[in-house]
């Protein structure tokens, strides 16, 4: 079947002021932070040619039509009936998690999350002066990554007072199970938490066998303790124009949350919404087309690793464009700075949680991925570190 999109090709990036470009000189492939080598959707670049024809860039309000294309994204992709006024739109979910770490616990009290995690999650319970409480993962029967609720329970304080939550989550890869939501809830409920559930990748689930449980509709009880947190940015590849929002149903927690960010979160600027309404209402063909490269991309670097370089162990994901890449029995002292020097620039592991790991981010068209895993290869025979039989 055609694809009409274009995921082979992406427009220079070194000197654009690009965050993943600009950190390294030009001789080295950047698959580090979370975030495409991938035009958008020409449906949203049509929307914000609009927007831009206006010629007006003023304060801008979210509008009637951006919460209404909020909403029917909502019920039509997560089977998830949201009130207008339980939505909030922010420039960011990181911003969001920081301020929650204010808004829902006090100077002496504690947060819980689970490792490996978005660096954010692990940084913001400091910057706020809590304490942080991480909790490995586990693997389940089927050598999934999962929750470790008997080392959560041993883990909380009675000061706890949130858990943060990645579902999908980053960088694992991992798609919760209802059942496994509702051990969570369970876990919240009993210990009175707030559950900050950070929902970001929803929408890139390539596997087609999981499903996306958006976590306050679990059940009634969750729902009131929840502060979800969504935006069209990973999906849409749409970072850079800092539209996101947040779902609380909640109106006490709702009216803590705008107490602390009074003053402190600024409007979201005119082009963010535009992108926003175009990729709810439009969107849905090219992210189709875009988990079908994903997919296929998947599987080229899951083979390409069983082939070549066995040593690195990659547990399956089921979704996000970000693998989890244990480097252990490479033996490599800084194992990012190593890819670095041979021309590949990942995630260093160790502010995800984990120094044994690195991430690798697959966004990108087929031909930039495959030039990437040979530099790896390459430089791990180059180093001796693997035989050239491999």
């Amino acid at each position: 079947m055609h694809n009409p999109y274009n995921f082979k090709d992406c427009p220079p990036r070194h000197q654009t002021g690009s965050l993943k470009w600009d950190r390294y000189p030009a001789d080295v492939l950047p698959l580090w932070v979370a975030d495409m080598d991938i035009e958008t959707a020409p449906e949203i670049i049509e929307a914000l040619k609009k927007r831009l024809d206006h010629k007006v860039f003023g304060y801008t309000i979210p509008y009637d039509s951006v919460f209404d294309a909020v909403i029917q994204y909502l019920e039509r992709a997560h089977n998830y009936s949201a009130n207008r006024e339980w939505i909030s739109f922010l420039p960011g979910l990181v911003p969001a998690i920081n301020l929650c770490c204010h808004a829902f616990a006090n100077e002496d009290d504690s947060i819980m999350t689970a490792t490996p995690v978005y660096p954010p999650f692990l940084l913001a319970p400091k910057f706020a002066e809590r304490e942080l409480i991480s909790v490995p993962l586990c693997l389940n029967a089927e050598q999934e990554w999962t929750l470790d609720f008997p080392a959560m329970e041993k883990a909380i304080q009675p000061n706890t007072k949130i858990f943060i939550l990645c579902n999908p989550h980053n960088p694992v890869g991992r798609v919760y199970t209802k059942s496994e939501l509702e051990q969570l809830a369970s876990f919240c409920t009993r210990h009175d938490l707030i559950l900050i559930s950070d929902e970001i990748h929803c929408d890139l689930i390539f596997d087609s066998s999981v499903k996306h449980h958006v976590t306050a509709t679990i059940n009634k009880e969750l729902a009131e303790r929840t502060i979800t947190l969504m935006a069209p940015s990973k999906t849409y590849n749409l970072p850079g124009l800092a539209c996101a929002f947040s779902i609380i149903e909640n109106p006490k927690l709702k009216y803590q949350f705008e107490k602390t960010i009074r003053g402190i979160i600024t409007e979201i600027n005119c082009f963010g919404y535009a992108a926003c309404e175009a990729a709810y209402n439009f969107g849905e063909p090219w992210r189709k087309a875009l988990l079908s490269h994903l997919q296929c991309n998947y599987n080229y670097l899951k083979d390409f690793l069983d082939t070549k370089i066995p040593q690195i162990e990659f547990k399956p994901m089921q979704a996000t464009y970000l693998a989890w890449l244990n480097v252990e029995n490479l033996k490599l002292e800084k194992p990012a700075q190593f890819f670095e020097t041979h021309g590949v620039g990942l995630s260093d592991g160790t502010p995800f949680g984990d120094s044994k790991y690195v991430r690798l981010n697959f966004g990108c068209s087929k031909d930039r991925l495959a030039e990437a895993l040979e530099r790896m290869h390459s430089g791990l025979i180059k180093e001796t570190i693997i035989g050239n039989d491999q």
